[in-house]
């Protein structure tokens, strides 16, 4: 069967057809790069879409990770102390910026190769890839997405020294 567009006459497939669904992708992988591709469309079950819409554009990012906790698990774990917060964009790892002394969240990177980061700092709603060196602006992972407001900065609470500032990486 032939239906025709202007200037152009294109066969109908065999899935058109046969009636089945149809939908039309953004590139042609056979020729006719105007309308695009025609492909069938997959039934997906309720649970492959959540985990569709749960994807990330970017590797790197699962937005149903829970944080690890509040503050840097590593310095609570050795009775340290923190400047910033980052949170691992793909598991919710909690650590400490470059600026603190110890930079956690960089070694988690160096560690476990998870890619990008995220501010755990309320009011702040950037992300980093450490693979590109560039900051973006990504889908918001599962809450909380900050620590407490009440908790102070350096942190935690009492465990900077006095002289914190001399301390930190520039």
């Amino acid at each position: 069967m032939l239906y025709s567009r202007p200037r152009r006459l294109h066969h109908r497939s065999r899935a058109e057809q046969a009636g089945l669904h149809l939908r039309l992708s953004g590139t042609s992988t056979i020729g006719c790069a105007h309308y695009g591709s025609v492909r069938p469309r997959r039934t997906v079950g309720r649970r492959a879409r959540r985990e569709e819409f749960m994807r990330s554009e970017r590797d790197g990012i699962n937005p149903a990770a829970k944080p690890s906790g509040i503050g840097c698990v590593e310095c609570q774990a050795v009775g340290g102390w923190w400047l910033h917060l980052r949170r691992c964009a793909e598991c919710g790892h909690i650590g400490c910026c470059d600026s603190s002394p110890s930079q956690h969240a960089s070694k988690h990177n160096a560690e476990t190769g998870h890619p990008i980061i995220a501010s755990f700092e309320p009011g702040e709603d950037w992300f980093y890839d450490y693979r590109t060196k560039e900051f973006f602006t990504a889908p918001k992972l599962r809450a909380p997405r900050a620590h407490p407001l009440d908790q102070p900065t350096p942190g935690p609470a009492g465990a900077a020294p006095s002289n914190w500032q001399t301390l930190l990486h520039k």
